[in-house]
């Protein structure tokens, strides 16, 4: 067991177990175990829920330390909050906790539609939520919130994917094909093998590199941003941040969400329509890129926002680039908060 997964690094979270889930690629997952970390009390009506789930290797740690808190617009104190680890962040079921034929390598292919079901399962049957004030989360966790509001558009009242889209590009698929290699091609990979993620010490450096050069931006590095956050060189950025942040990570967890990632895409649901799928949503629906971004660019958002009824585009201004949603720029973190509080005093819609 990898002790960086522990609830020292990550909690407090809950272990809950949704039982069997099938997936959608073929695999199970038996029993599915899913991370949850709540914050606040929900009401007698059940209806100030909010789910937020995680991005590519983020955990609900960085959501509550970055998004949550008393004041602000996810306030514990109004609602009832609930993070869910997506599956095979490492908390969550994941590769390197499972036992058997499905550890590590042996892990099914997952899709973000799996995780909105797991979610669906745990929200409704486990906390007994029929109806959510909305549904929030940057980059994966963007995607996972389209694929809740087309997938059950009578259950989600708002809806706000931060830094993400509704059906990957071909752009961005490249992109993470490249993040993929930088790990699979160490020799110390041994085919998903290894004996802890020392061995792939070497790609997993690499993977940071290349997070450092796609997920910052040239505005970032032009305004030597690095040195803001208290770093001397760039090579002490990528060193101690990029790599410190990803080098005690499993190797096969990262590729579970990779390929999860590289395969988001709600018009599965409508035969490969957008439109329609879009179409579909019910929820009040801000759109909210990051104006920087190299992953999911503002072009790419407004494209798919211009398909969503009843939504509005407002973008974060900010240089930070996709990483932005670290919380490394106040500013920036303070534009989400702004909109997610007047999102959330909208009236909401008739769901019924």
């Amino acid at each position: 067991m990898n002790a960086y997964y522990s609830q020292d690094n990550h909690g407090p979270f809950r272990l809950i177990d949704i039982g069997r889930l099938e997936l959608a690629e073929g695999g199970v997952l038996e029993p599915c175990t899913l991370a949850v970390a709540t914050h606040g009390q929900l009401n007698a009506a059940r209806d100030n829920a909010i789910l937020v789930p995680t991005w590519y290797s983020g955990t609900s740690k960085i959501m509550e330390q970055v998004y949550i808190g008393p004041g602000r617009a996810l306030d514990p104190s109004l609602y009832f909050i609930v993070v869910v680890n997506q599956i095979g962040n490492g908390l969550s079921v994941s590769p390197h906790n499972s036992t058997g034929v499905q550890a590590g390598p042996g892990f099914p292919k997952v899709r973000i539609g799996d995780d909105v079901r797991a979610q669906h399962r745990l929200l409704t049957e486990h906390f007994g939520i029929r109806r959510l004030a909305l549904v929030t989360g940057g980059s994966m966790g963007a995607q996972q919130t389209y694929e809740w509001a087309v997938r059950y558009p009578d259950m989600v009242e708002r809806a706000a994917p931060i830094a993400g889209t509704a059906c990957n590009t071909e752009h961005d698929f490249l992109f993470t094909e490249t993040l993929v290699e930088a790990i699979t091609t160490d020799p110390g990979f041994r085919d998903g093998l290894y004996a802890t993620p020392a061995d792939v010490a070497a790609g997993l450096k690499r993977h940071a590199k290349l997070w450092t050069v796609m997920g910052w931006s040239t505005e970032f590095f032009r305004g030597g941003r690095h040195r803001v956050l208290g770093f001397e060189s760039m090579q002490a950025f990528v060193d101690g941040f990029m790599t410190g942040y990803f080098g005690p990570m499993d190797p096969n967890n990262l590729l579970c969400m990779a390929w999860k990632w590289q395969r988001g895409d709600v018009s599965l649901h409508t035969g490969g329509d957008k439109a329609a799928a879009l179409g579909r949503i019910r929820a009040k629906t801000y759109v909210m890129p990051i104006a920087s971004d190299m992953f999911f660019p503002p072009s790419d958002c407004q494209a798919e926002q211009q398909l969503i009824p009843n939504s509005e585009f407002r973008p974060i201004a900010s240089i930070d680039g996709h990483l932005a949603l670290f919380g490394t720029d106040a500013d920036a973190i303070a534009q989400v908060d702004a909109h997610l509080k007047q999102l959330l005093a909208e009236p909401a819609p008739d769901l019924v």
